[in-house]
């Protein structure tokens, strides 16, 4: 395993949190596939670009961003889990993607080659960094003068319809603090003045904090998407803290609450708020 400072970080993604995405990668991918074409329009990767792809979990915006450059660029996926990183390899050999390449390492501290890419991209996978400041600092290192990075993460948690539907359970599980902006975790990058703080001090330039939502597909039915939430991170670690009557409890008030998402097909389609970020190396 390659050095890192992001020890939690790196406990939680190599141990059950990082094989639960592994083995759902295709769940996870439904939830959050309406961010990959806005994503990867507003990185402006080309044919020939060189990419970065930051916390690529499972290898899905990878791949993407190295068919984008075909057939002579190439999408350097990073990560800190090895079991998604498997899952990524995997993905790319059978899709044929020879472009995307994939290193398992912690963004704050992995030696980057200096200006080695045109852009770096992320879905999701830059609200973890123990330390934002030195790990947007490495990121931006690693762009050649007029790179671009471009990335997704959570806007306010109040607009959030997962999130929404996870606290509304907690008079029956101790769900915790889901979405307390500022704390390292999922609502970390939530506030743009903090954005801009961060990204100016890695020294980019031309930041942009643009809203962009996707309605990402949880399940089949409610009860399908509540016991997937109720397995997944908090989900599951607040489960394990109550009794199975607690369980059955709270896994009958999410099917409820979710009932109300549920579209014409009965799939659950819940809103996730997000902001776009683009910003440029000087």
């Amino acid at each position: 395993m390659p050095e890192t400072v992001n020890t939690t970080q790196e406990q939680a993604w190599n141990g059950p949190e990082g094989a639960h995405w592994a083995r759902h990668q295709d769940r996870w991918n439904a939830v959050n596939e309406g961010f990959d074409e806005p994503l990867l329009t507003a990185a402006g990767i080309a044919d020939g670009h060189r990419t970065l792809d930051i916390g690529c979990g499972a290898g899905q915006t990878t791949v993407l961003a190295a068919r984008r450059a075909a057939p002579t660029g190439r999408a350097l996926g990073l990560d800190l889990s090895g079991p998604m990183l498997a899952e990524a390899r995997a993905r790319a050999a059978r899709e044929g993607v020879a472009g995307a390449v994939f290193v398992q390492g912690d963004a704050q501290t992995h030696p980057l080659e200096a200006g080695a890419f045109d852009a770096a991209i992320s879905r999701y996978g830059v609200m973890f960094f123990a330390d934002p400041e030195a790990a947007f600092r490495n990121i931006a290192r690693a762009l050649r003068p007029g790179g671009r990075l471009a990335f997704v993460c959570p806007a306010e948690p109040e607009l959030n319809d997962w999130l929404v539907a996870m606290t509304s359970l907690r008079e029956l599980l101790p769900v915790g603090d889901l979405g307390t902006p500022g704390r390292p975790g999922m609502f970390s990058l939530s506030a743009p003045d903090r954005i801009h703080a961060v990204l100016t001090a890695a020294g980019l330039t031309g930041i942009a904090v643009d809203r962009a939502d996707a309605h990402g597909n949880w399940g089949a039915d409610a009860e399908d998407a509540a016991a997937f939430l109720l397995r997944s991170g908090p989900g599951q670690h607040a489960m394990e803290q109550v009794d199975p009557a607690a369980q059955d409890r709270a896994r009958h008030a999410l099917t409820d609450h979710l009932r109300a998402h549920e579209t014409a097909d009965g799939t659950v389609r819940l809103r996730s708020a997000s902001w776009l970020v683009t910003a440029t190396m000087p």
